[in-house]
């Protein structure tokens, strides 16, 4: 498995998204745990919400699992916080934050989380009781890395005005077609263009560079925002011609193609799989060891139908 910086250690170029665990058996929650483990892959993400309420799906892994003290030191448990569903609304503030900690370490049934990343931005941050909390946490051994999901630059430069931890990751939705954070740079500054126009605040996937963050991509092989996946959609016929035909000359399947696009990018992303089948984890895992060339990765680009001026 290939892997990237994260943060001063390393970790694995996919990691295994938890999110759709809630309906599965103990059984088959342990059938994908090791095709995951089986492909390299020690990394998984969690968030607080998932399942449907508070701590459902962080809940169904450890009890299906079941880990011991020297399983669970072999593996990255990452999770997330700062979504508040019922109140419609989101919370960083140093109570929310300690109190879903603690609400994720319980269900985790562990002492400790990995990496804790604090969700959708929360227009009503203060960053001294986001570096309050995580001081705190870092202090009692709760939380061993820091990072945030689906942030811009200004929004992680007015954390860190406060913040003293390094933040090490930002998860950014990232697909071939779903491609803002890196088309728009592409067709910077062409008028009436519509890959043009600036929506994360203005170079997020540089800003992440500059400053050694790892960019976690979720949803990639989403078509869009949340409707449904490009592979074999005949909506996109161009595409999957493309995906299909560099998946036969590569030896892998259109999933290890669309996953190679993602990992091929010089800044060492992440892809986060949302799959719970663990043949599609292991097509993921073996695109992730193939190196498009640039003319592949260019060819796939405007193939989905991004421009290039």
């Amino acid at each position: 498995m290939k892997t990237v910086s994260f943060g001063a250690e390393t970790a694995p170029a996919v990691i295994a998204g938890m999110m759709r665990i809630t309906e599965k058996t103990d059984a088959e929650i342990r059938t994908l745990y090791q095709a995951v483990r089986e492909s390299g892959i020690d990394f998984f993400d969690h968030a607080d919400i998932y399942g449907g309420a508070m701590h459902v799906c962080e809940d169904r892994f450890a009890s299906a699992l079941q880990l011991t003290p020297a399983e669970r030191a072999e593996i990255v448990l990452q999770t997330k916080c700062g979504i508040v569903p019922d109140a419609g609304m989101f919370d960083f503030s140093y109570e929310h934050i300690l109190r879903q900690v603690d609400g994720s370490l319980k269900a985790l049934r562990t002492d400790y989380i990995d990496v804790l990343l604090l969700h959708r931005p929360d227009a009503l941050v203060e960053p001294d009781e986001v570096a309050r909390a995580f001081d705190e946490l870092a202090a009692s051994g709760k939380v061993r890395a820091f990072g945030v999901s689906n942030h811009t630059p200004r929004q992680i430069d007015l954390l860190r005005t406060a913040v003293s931890q390094p933040l090490v990751a930002n998860q950014l939705q990232l697909s071939i077609t779903h491609a803002p954070i890196i088309a728009q740079p592409v067709a910077a500054n062409m008028a009436a263009e519509e890959q043009s126009v600036v929506r994360d605040g203005g170079g997020i996937v540089e800003y992440c560079r500059i400053n050694g963050i790892t960019i976690q991509a979720w949803s990639p092989y989403q078509a869009g925002f949340f409707n449904g996946v490009f592979l074999g959609n005949p909506d996109y016929p161009e595409l999957n011609a493309v995906i299909d035909r560099l998946a036969d000359e590569h030896g892998v399947t259109p999933t290890g193609i669309a996953t190679a696009w993602i990992t091929r990018h010089p800044a060492g992303m992440q892809v986060v799989l949302g799959t719970t089948t663990p043949e599609r984890v292991r097509e993921a895992a073996a695109g992730a060891d193939i190196i498009l060339s640039r003319a592949e990765w260019y060819e796939l680009f405007r193939a989905a139908g991004h421009t290039l001026p």
